[in-house]
């Protein structure tokens, strides 16, 4: 149990930080993209205004308005880029490489014409040497068309993306190593008071059955003296209960306290038949029938006394729950790969269609909210189960199925 709160407390805390480290470095990379392609749209729209030229005849305060205060006239000159240009039948009128050596004259008018055919005003086209965005103006019966080199603009984008998923990594793996380091200090209060309310329960169990004793001997003394009556039979009946209670409390604690159970291969086919037979006669006297489907010979990782108290519980409720005339099931069956096992007790149950099964594993759950049902219980037997199969690593649940109560306790199967 503690182990398991100790995960859960690493696992979600790896898990916030994970979002918060994507959230941080998505946010980066995004504000770092859009601000590359503002600029690679703001050289487009200055090239066009220009006649697909930066020389000394631009604007400056038309730059610095696209670009802020901060940038400067001679940053312009960085760039790569070309153009073409085509008159209105599509023919070929003016060809400028004068700012790119990289790209042929024949390439440039190949992806020139392929942009002008197209009759998009903006994009991006690939060729074997870089990428490059470009736009088109028509102006005078005439088409332009700027291209401008977008590698070197986008690199830096493309580097903060891998600086960011590096640093994110390295964090993140840090993060989890100081979170494994400081886990067993950090629930150490949860730990403690789960161990003290495990020891409360257990010496108030003791404690309690000291004043139990006494009272059912002076019970029978009672009755040896003045003969039953129903005021002792009810106290025998009450001081028998509380009796029980105070054992199951007791068993459950001590099966939390064992952070591992000394597991071995047991024969649980043999077990969970010898459970079932002794469940016959009490099945049979109230008049309901039991279905047997036990698998031989099959085994697996668990612990004796444990798994046939498993048996027990779930058999006992299947019984006590029944519907009067109705059916208990018990299947023990592996799946078709061999590989795990599962211990199904169902019993009939025609009322339990609106019922919340979700709770049916909480320590003093019962359906019935008035504690007044004549099944008797405290609900804490299917807590214990439950406690059961988890320490032998094995899942549990329930279902509801053609007015029947499943309870299914799977296993891995050991050949």
């Amino acid at each position: 149990m503690i182990q398991k709160i100790r995960y859960s407390f690493i696992y979600m805390s790896t898990i916030a930080l994970f979002v918060v480290l994507v959230t941080l470095t998505g946010s980066i990379v995004g504000v770092s993209y859009y601000r590359a392609k503002q600029q690679v749209n703001n050289v487009l729209i200055i090239l066009l205004q220009n006649n697909g030229k930066i020389n000394s005849q631009i604007n400056t305060q038309n730059v610095r308005k696209r670009f802020g205060p901060t940038f400067n006239q001679e940053s312009l000159y960085q760039y790569r880029y070309f153009s073409v240009s085509f008159n209105s039948k599509g023919k070929q009128v003016a060809l400028d490489n004068s700012h790119i050596v990289s790209v042929p004259r024949e390439t440039i008018a190949s992806l020139g014409y392929q942009v002008f055919k197209s009759g998009q005003q903006s994009g991006t086209v690939q060729s074997e040497v870089s990428s490059y965005a470009y736009k088109t103006q028509k102006k005078n019966g005439r088409t332009t068309i700027v291209f401008l080199d977008q590698s070197v603009i986008m690199e830096s984008t493309n580097n903060i993306m891998k600086i960011g998923l590096i640093l994110g990594i390295t964090s993140l793996i840090l993060f989890t190593l100081i979170l494994i380091a400081i886990s067993k200090r950090v629930i150490r209060p949860i730990v403690l008071a789960d161990k003290r309310q495990r020891e409360f329960v257990t010496n108030a169990g003791h404690e309690l059955k000291t004043p139990l004793s006494i009272i059912k001997a002076n019970n029978e003394l009672q009755e040896m003296i003045t003969g039953q009556t129903e005021w002792t039979i009810s106290n025998e009946q009450q001081v028998d209960r509380l009796t029980k209670l105070i054992n199951n409390l007791i068993s459950l604690a001590r099966l939390e306290e064992q952070q591992r159970l000394n597991l071995s291969v047991i024969e649980a086919s043999e077990i969970l038949e010898h459970a079932t037979n002794s469940f016959k006669s009490v099945v049979a006297q109230e008049n309901k029938k039991l279905k047997i489907n036990i698998s031989p010979s099959l085994r697996i990782n668990a612990e004796e006394n444990s798994f046939l108290e498993l048996c027990n519980v779930l058999l006992d409720n299947a019984n006590k729950y029944c519907d009067d005339g109705g059916a208990v099931s018990v299947a023990w069956i592996p799946d078709k790969k061999l590989k795990k096992v599962t211990l199904m007790v169902g019993n009939t149950y025609a009322k339990g269609k609106n019922i919340n099964y979700s709770k049916f594993f909480e320590r003093f759950y019962r359906n019935d909210k008035s504690r007044n049902s004549a099944k008797k219980g405290f609900g804490i037997g299917l807590s214990m189960a439950a406690s059961i199969v988890d320490a032998f690593n094995g899942k549990i649940g329930v279902s509801y199925q053609k007015e029947t109560i499943f309870f299914r306790a799977t296993f891995k199967l050991i050949r």
